[in-house]
């Protein structure tokens, strides 16, 4: 090894130097634009900083003030008088908060089936209509759930309702987008061989196409409606029901061992659904497979 190195030339390195000299290292201005540009990043960094009044006292602060998150989990951990919790309204809010998941989450996966086939390409020739309706669906999607359940609670009024209709929304918007990406991707061999023996175009979405795309339909459905049972949780804080109303209620008095065990509870749930959604996932996908 040695040998071979004591074999190239100083003037050997000087051509390589000309033929390949960022091998060599950086130019001395792209250099100065790097630093430049590092500068300016920590400069408007620490703006922000000043800016929204970030701060080692203010966080030290945080921590350990008597309202501070140290005093928070302390009482988080700190169960006392169980006995007497309102067990009975707590339950009925998961209860509630589940049901708005899996309703809203069932109508959006409906109504996204036939959304989905006239947004996919090779399904929608009229550029134009797949255009409007895959833009619509951005647009469904693109407001986040919480502000859907902010314009129906002044609609429709508090409760579940609301929740329901928000997650719907914005579900139609995602499972859309995602079914006509799913039917994109049917083979057309499949297509063709029902196209043969003379079926109509309805009978060729529904036995060429649907039976393709049904498996990951199913798969993500069921994950949304894993999701769905997180958010729903959140948007019960704003009015929509379920058992955010009940943790917002006992963070206003400050019960948090209370809020501790609801928290628990809902990560609970959402383990359990995630894994019967996971073993329902693969119980369909391989029955669909074993049909194929």
């Amino acid at each position: 090894m040695g040998a071979r190195f004591a074999r190239i030339r100083p003037i050997d390195v000087d051509h390589a130097r000309a033929a390949l000299p960022r091998a060599f290292g950086r130019p001395m201005g792209e250099r100065l634009v790097r630093a430049a540009l590092l500068l300016l990043a920590l400069v408007y960094l620490g703006y922000l900083f000043w800016y929204f009044n970030v701060s080692p006292a203010r966080l030290y602060g945080g921590l350990v003030s008597p309202n501070g998150l140290f005093v928070i989990i302390g009482q988080m951990v700190s169960w006392h008088g169980m006995a007497d919790w309102e067990y009975g309204e707590i339950f009925a809010a998961l209860g509630q908060t589940i049901a708005m998941a899996f309703i809203g989450t069932l109508i959006a996966s409906v109504i996204a089936i036939p959304l989905g086939f006239l947004g996919a390409r090779n399904i929608m020739p009229l550029g134009v209509l797949r255009f409007g309706f895959r833009r619509l669906f951005d647009g469904l999607r693109g407001v986040d759930q919480l502000i859907w359940a902010l314009v129906f609670v002044r609609a429709v009024g508090l409760g579940p309702l609301a929740g329901i209709l928000a997650i719907c929304v914005s579900d139609i918007g995602s499972l859309s987008k995602l079914y006509a990406e799913a039917i994109e991707t049917a083979e057309k061999k499949q297509i063709d061989g029902v196209r043969s023996t003379g079926a109509s175009n309805l009978a060729v979405l529904r036995f060429g196409v649907l039976p393709q795309a049904m498996p990951l339909f199913l798969s993500q459905a069921l994950y949304f409606f894993e999701s769905n049972t997180r958010s729903a949780t959140i948007l019960g804080i704003v009015g929509a029901g379920g058992i955010g109303l009940q943790i917002s209620e006992r963070i206003k008095i400050l019960a948090w061992d209370q809020v501790a065990f609801i928290l628990v509870l809902v990560l609970v749930t959402v383990a359990v659904i995630d894994t019967l959604s996971k073993w329902l996932r693969l119980k369909l996908i391989g029955r669909e497979a074993a049909r194929g």
